[in-house]
């Protein structure tokens, strides 16, 4: 669903009210205190109340959007802002967008993002895996010191380690590693948790941390020294989704930080894993989610 959709179907508060409390309460309204159906509502109010524990209540109560002060359409903006943005909308951007500043925007992103986690079921067919590093430069310094090595890539790196699988054709899933966590025991317990081993397959390159996959699946790897595609085994999958995330974070984002690096990828997985889909569908599940 785009801005104009947005604007067209939400033009008021109490039409995007309306639309929350029709997907929240589609069975009837309740309680959001105590779940009883004894209540009534408070037109005026835009509220209900409850006989049993006499209280009022709105339809936000108990979501993300409790006790918000920004209007539901500029939520409902936001969602649909960041949902059709293929690489990400920064907060600056989408503050400028919805007319709120930096730091709200942001909030509102992060709360957001907290509806895009999604576990999902577990991978199947052929899988690839494989790993990148996020983060940015170090600043420059005098080199002086013969021992300095500078800023080496890959493994060596600094930066903080992102593993990500993928579905031919299918589903991604992705999230932030500790350093430590990159070797066998601690892929083959990320490899159970999600990929299927029931006539799956696991193509990834020949880091030595991939070794002990067969014993539980499967698996094929590819020398990215000689080739970068051997007929059906490639990771080419899972390297056209780093480029989306690393052109987001670079392009976008511009810096993320460790802490909420999570967020950002569950964001990044949300999309791809719905490219597919129509943006209203996939903004109605995200609303359900919000709830």
């Amino acid at each position: 669903m785009n801005i104009i959709k947005i604007f067209q179907k939400f033009p008021t508060q109490e039409s995007c009210i309306d639309h929350l409390e029709s997907v929240r309460w589609s069975d009837g309204v309740k309680c959001a205190y105590c779940g009883s159906d004894n209540t009534y509502p408070m037109p005026k109010e835009k509220r209900h109340h409850c006989n049993s524990c006499k209280k009022s209540f709105s339809v936000t109560i108990g979501t993300i959007f409790h006790d918000t002060r920004i209007p539901i359409q500029k939520w409902f903006l936001a969602m649909s802002l960041i949902i059709n943005a293929k690489k990400g909308i920064s907060a600056r951007q989408l503050g400028r967008d919805l007319e709120v500043n930096k730091d709200t925007a942001w909030r509102m992103a992060m709360k957001i993002r907290e509806a895009m986690k999604d576990d999902g079921e577990l991978l199947q067919g052929i899988v690839e895996m494989d790993e990148t590093y996020v983060g940015g430069k170090p600043r420059k310094v005098k080199k002086n010191n013969d021992d300095d090595k500078g800023n080496p890539r890959g493994r060596g790196t600094k930066k903080t380690p992102v593993v990500g699988m993928v579905e031919r054709k299918g589903n991604v899933k992705a999230q932030k590693v500790d350093k430590q966590s990159l070797k066998s025991k601690d892929l083959n317990e990320l490899i159970r948790k999600n990929v299927d081993p029931n006539g799956s397959v696991l193509v990834t390159d020949e880091y030595r941390g991939y070794r002990k996959v067969s014993s539980i699946l499967k698996h094929y790897t590819i020398n990215h020294s000689y080739e970068y595609a051997n007929g059906e085994i490639h990771t080419n999958t899972i390297e056209s989704f780093w480029s989306l995330v690393k052109r987001g974070i670079v392009g976008q984002f511009h810096k993320v930080s460790v802490r909420y690096l999570d967020r950002y990828m569950d964001e990044f997985c949300y999309r791809y894993n719905r490219r597919k889909e129509c943006s209203e569908c996939v903004f109605n599940e995200m609303l359900i989610n919000m709830i």
